[in-house]
């Protein structure tokens, strides 16, 4: 992103129209007397700044300018002079929102999003700073400067980039920023480093003297000062609400340890408390009874709600009978349906053959009448030919009385006969092109069928090879963690379910994927177990439906919308196995899904045997002995079905292939895995590779029939035209006689014989069209036949598909019902027992009541109420007995409430310990802070005067006079200027002061904050606006004076005004900005010399 934003700012730049931009050297022919200060190299032995200085800016779509820069400031001085709108504000606001300043700082607006030029959606500012020397920040990863780039929103917000002298990119994050400019001492915020026009006209013409204080106290960072000591004076106002807390938690503790002490004391007498005890038992004896009538009364109403249960058992049991004869019966329906579907395919085949036989002759028989027919088409075309040109001669020869010469007829005769033996040898060359065309078409129709048929083979092999390359990755993803096989989100998730229940959403941990807790025994059954159990290795087990949901709840967090999720079991969980003895298949020499795992949870095995019934499911290694056990004798007893090492199902009475070739899941030999995988991709991509060689072997010899043949057809065309003309030659030869021996009549026969060979041939025509025309309409018949069976067993076929997927659906839906059956019948049988055991315990409490109310009335005849429990009776009971003990004893009490009273003395005189540290600590406190604040106005004084003297220093040098009054405890400050002689003139206030004195006096003002003020650079927006010439040149001279003896920081002054006077320095650089051509979108900076450019210092 941040190298498109780049390319973008360079395409700008290369881009904007060429203008005319003048950066000017000083007027070295200038007025010596005007200005006394004069810049030359070595006048100051301080050096040029190394850190925090500013060397270039450049914006884009900032403020109303689409592009500004890149400029390049010098070390010391510089000047960015231009007319208004010309861009120099834009050049002091960007600096300042750039380093991270805020809107309102610049008074230029209140949002970032009012900077960005109008019609654009963002814009850009970049900022690079000096970082050489000893005082360098981070020099190893930033290099000799920063670049902190900062793009801005529409919408108001930004980000940053701090980037590396080379470009690189550093940090994105403003606390990088935030500490390069505490590093480097930069303020933007502050006035003494960058004076806004309106700032300085606010601080200076403001009536209120209280915002001047401040002005003053934010430039010199006695403001922070002040708010850092109110800020511990707070926390010691808190700390001395943490010691008055602590005073009335010592008044407590003290009449806590009054108590004990009084406690101690004082002991009740012994009679009161045995009376107590007497009546204690009474209650005891009746509260007994009272629970054992509440434990009645529970065990009733559990009797009652299993006798509901068993009765909704029973309703459940028989709709789960209806629900498997509704399942038995659509299975029986789908088989017949499939097998009449698979009849009435193996039914139209034969007539579907023979339809394409009938095809093939029909169309041959046609396209032979069609050749028939153009012959003789071509036959009476060169009869009624031969007839125009008999009766042109007979005409010719009434009007001719010339007769020709005898060895002219024989020459004649003799060219007949030459042309008739080259109409034959055509006749048989063209026969021979007949037949080549005829083997090209075959053969092309040949090559284009296996082209279709490679093709097609050629998908399905990379449909197979993405297949295998998606499942290597998952492989070698789960070589670091084996979950990640049953999915990559599965780690996560489980992270996820781990999380929840420590935090109480889940009344048990689900457990899953079911297939990472189960082990095999014998490795080579890995794919029979995963065609077995299918999805439901991937599945997950919850004790309720309220888990379910929970659960439900993550999963949507790792799966997207419209992607399948794993299964979910909902099922009580249980401790031990369900005992399957009864019902589990069983062979001598062939294991069960059940027993070919090793299963150490419970939930497991039973949602796996509730799910798909693994106890009658055996595994057969060999397909023909799978076949053997299963088909050819009967099945062993409650063996639904089997399945090979192959993956192949195997059920009484038909046989179902795997699409799997290798186990995902359950594999434990990884590294074989992928090795095979590996082996199979690289096999895979070979067979792709000679297949699309076929191919283009294919097309190559498709190309090379197609162009023999489009030869080989226009050959035919040739030879035909040849026969056509040679044969018309002969005609016209022979019906051509010499005017001598011509026989009128002679010519007259055969122009009647003629016409009636075109009668013959044109009724033979109309006999061969018709013909033609049945034998179209037989084949157009036949193939309406052939396809229209052809769709039929097409139809058929995707019928079939559908109907085998319903099947198998329908065998699970049958398995499932008989499994939801026996789940049932199960939990009645074990409820029924439950529900005996409740009834046997209702007899044994009943009894028990009858004994413990006859011992109750021998304690307390009468009954009482009693309201407290039996086990809060005997606590108190034993509490008072001890306490009779214990009086008995008369010492051991006595020492029991001593030591509860030493506890509470030793509490009290603790807390009392820490309030009197805590006092200490707030007197030695207010002895640091008056101390501290001593200095601090020590600081401020010092701060003060010295402002004050560079101030009057500075008026002085135009002979003005001016005071600085100081208010600390009115935080006011009052500024007061006179032009002229001091003596002679009463000072005023500022506001009196023309526009150009005004403006001279905002300078001295800002040297002298200047002089007391540490910054690496100092900016001032038109400082001289309002001054006249003389004033100008004295300001100039104090900035260009301070800036000599300053060298080591950077100032950037923006003026309108030319400073075409200035002396000429390499300290001195000016910026010259044009006006803005009427359209003209970007305003260019460059150097005055490339002589700057490479020594800016």
């Amino acid at each position: 992103m941040a190298k498109r934003k780049e390319e973008n700012l360079s395409f700008l730049e290369n881009a904007k129209r060429p203008r005319q931009e003048e950066l000017e050297d000083f007027d070295k022919d200038g007025d010596e007397d005007e200005c006394t200060l004069s810049f030359t190299n070595g006048t100051s032995t301080l050096t040029a700044a190394e850190v925090g200085i500013i060397e270039s800016i450049q914006l884009r779509n900032f403020m109303c300018h689409s592009m500004l820069g890149p400029f390049k400031f010098g070390s010391n001085v510089n000047f960015v002079v231009g007319n208004n709108g010309s861009g120099k504000s834009a050049v002091l606001t960007a600096l300042i929102v750039g380093l991270g300043g805020k809107a309102v700082a610049t008074n230029r607006g209140s949002s970032l999003k009012g900077f960005v030029k109008a019609g654009q959606n963002s814009a850009d500012i970049s900022i690079t700073l000096r970082n050489r020397g000893d005082d360098a920040y981070r020099a190893n990863v930033y290099g000799n400067s920063i670049v902190v780039q900062q793009h801005i929103s529409m919408d108001g917000s930004r980000s940053y980039k701090l980037k590396s002298e080379k470009g690189a990119i550093v940090s994105t994050k403003k606390e990088e920023l935030i500490a390069i400019l505490d590093h480097f001492n930069i303020q933007v915020d502050n006035p003494v480093s960058v004076l806004t026009q309106e700032m300085s006209k606010q601080f200076l013409q403001s009536k209120n003297e209280g915002d001047k204080y401040k002005f003053f106290m934010k430039a010199t960072q006695l403001e922070q000062m002040k708010e850092d000591y109110s800020y511990i004076m707070e926390t010691k106002e808190r700390t001395k609400d943490q010691i008055n807390q602590g005073e009335e938690r010592l008044t407590e503790l003290k009449r806590q340890c009054l108590e004990k002490e009084e406690r101690f004391q004082n002991i009740a007498g012994l009679s009161t408390m045995k009376t107590n005890l007497e009546y204690l038992k009474h209650e005891m004896a009746w509260a007994v009874v009272n629970e054992i009538e509440k434990q009645l009364n529970a065990i009733r109403d559990n009797i009652k709600i299993g006798e509901e249960r068993a009765a909704k058992l029973d309703r459940k049991m028989e709709e789960q009978q209806v629900r498997l004869n509704d399942a038995e019966k659509r299975y029986k329906d789908i088989q017949d349906k499939l097998e009449k579907i698979s009849e009435e395919t193996n039914a139209r085949a034969p007539e579907c053959m023979a339809l394409k036989a009938d095809v093939t002759a029909k169309t041959r028989a046609y396209n032979e009448a069609e050749v028939l027919y153009n012959r003789s088409l071509n036959e009476y075309k060169a009869l009624k030919k031969d007839d125009e040109q008999l009766c042109k001669r007979i005409e010719e020869l009434k009007r001719s009385t010339d007769q020709s010469l005898e060895p002219e007829r024989l020459e004649r005769q003799k060219k007949i006969c030459w042309l008739k033996e080259k109409v034959k040898a055509l006749q048989d060359e063209e026969n021979s092109a007949y037949q080549e065309i005829e083997q090209f078409q075959y053969a092309i129709e040949k090559y284009k069928a296996e082209h279709v048929r490679i093709k097609r083979e050629d998908i399905d092999v990379k449909h197979a090879l993405n297949y295998n390359q998606r499942q290597l990755k998952e492989l070698k993803d789960s070589k670091t963690d084996r979950l990640k096989r049953f999915g990559s989100h599965v780690p996560a998730l489980l992270e996820a379910i781990d999380d929840a229940y420590r935090r109480g959403r889940f009344t048990h941990k689900p457990i899953g994927p079911l297939g990472a807790c189960i082990h095999l025994r014998d490795p080579e059954l890995a794919l029979a177990i995963e065609s077995c159990l299918k999805g439901l290795l991937q599945a997950y087990c919850c004790h309720n439906h309220a888990d379910e949901r929970v659960l439900q709840a993550l999963m949507k967090r790792f799966y997207p919308p419209g992607s399948s999720r794993p299964q979910i079991i909902v099922s009580e969980f249980r401790n031990e196995m369900y005992d399957v003895r009864h019902r589990a298949a069983y062979h001598p020499e062939f294991p069960t899904v059940l027993t070919a795992l090793e299963i150490d949870n419970a939930v497991v095995a039973n949602s796996l045997i509730d799910m798909r019934s693994i106890e009658t499911v055996l595994l057969i290694k060999s397909n023909s002995v799978a076949r053997a056990v299963m088909q050819s004798q009967k099945p062993p007893k409650n063996c639904r079905e089997a399945f090979t090492a192959d993956g192949d199902q195997v059920f009484a009475g038909r046989y179902y292939s795997s699409e799997i070739t290798r186990p995902k899941f359950l594999s434990r030999d990884v590294d074989s895995e992928i090795s095979d995988l590996e082996n199979e991709i690289e096999n895979k991509k070979s067979q792709i590779a000679n297949l699309e060689q076929h191919l283009s072997a294919l097309e190559k010899d498709i190309k090379h029939n197609e162009d023999f043949l489009k030869r080989c057809q226009l050959h035919y065309k040739e030879l035909k035209m040849k026969i056509r003309k040679s044969s018309s030659e002969i005609r016209e030869l022979e019906n051509i006689e010499e005017h001598q021996s011509v026989d009128i009549a002679t010519l007259e026969d055969e122009a009647e014989e003629n016409k009636i060979k075109m009668k013959m041939v044109e009724k033979n025509m109309e006999h061969q069209k018709e013909n033609m025309e049945n034998l179209k309409s037989l084949k157009i018949e036949a193939e309406k036949k052939y396809d229209s069976i052809k769709l039929k067993i097409n139809q058929l076929s995707e019928l079939a598909d559908p109907l085998k997927d319903e099947l198998n659906l329908a065998d699970s839906e049958v398995d499932s019902q008989k499994r939801g059956r026996q789940h049932y019948e199960d939990k009645q049988k074990e409820h029924l027992d439950t529900l005996n055991k409740k009834r046997r315990e209702l007899e044994m409490k009943e009894k028990e009541l009858e004994e413990k109310m006859s011992q109750a009335r021998q304690i307390c005849p009468e009954r009482i109420e009693v309201k407290k429990s039996a086990s809060i009776l005997d606590k108190e009971i034993n509490r008072l007995r001890l306490k009779i003990q214990a009086e008995h004893a008369s010492h051991g009490d006595r020492e029991e409430i001593m030591k509860q009273y030493q506890e509470a003395r030793e509490t009290y005189l603790d807390l009392d310990n820490k309030v009197r540290t805590l006092r200490r600590f707030i007197k030695l406190l207010e002895e640091i802070m008056t101390h501290r604040y001593k200095t601090y106005q020590q600081f401020r004084r010092c701060l003060t005067l010295r402002c004050k003297l560079y101030f009057d220093n500075l008026l002085s040098q135009r002979a003005y006079c001016g005071k600085m009054n100081f208010d600390h405890k009115k935080e006011t400050l009052t500024i007061s200027v006179q032009p002229g002689e001091g003596n002679k003139a009463s000072f005023n206030d500022m506001r009196a002061l023309s526009g150009g004195e005004r403006s001279f006096s905002t300078v001295c003002f800002i040297l002298s904050l200047w002089s007391i003020a540490e910054s690496p650079f100092r900016c001032l927006d038109e400082f001289d606006v309002y001054m006249d010439m003389v004033n100008r040149r004295i300001a100039m001279d104090m900035i260009l004076k301070m800036a000599d003896s300053q060298r080591f920081r950077q100032f950037i002054l923006l003026t309108p005004q030319s400073m075409s006077s200035l002396p000429s320095s390499k300290l001195i650089r000016i910026l010259r900005m044009s006006d803005p051509e009427r359209g003209q979108s970007i305003l260019p900076f460059r150097p005055v010399t490339q002589e700057e450019d490479d020594n800016p210092s």
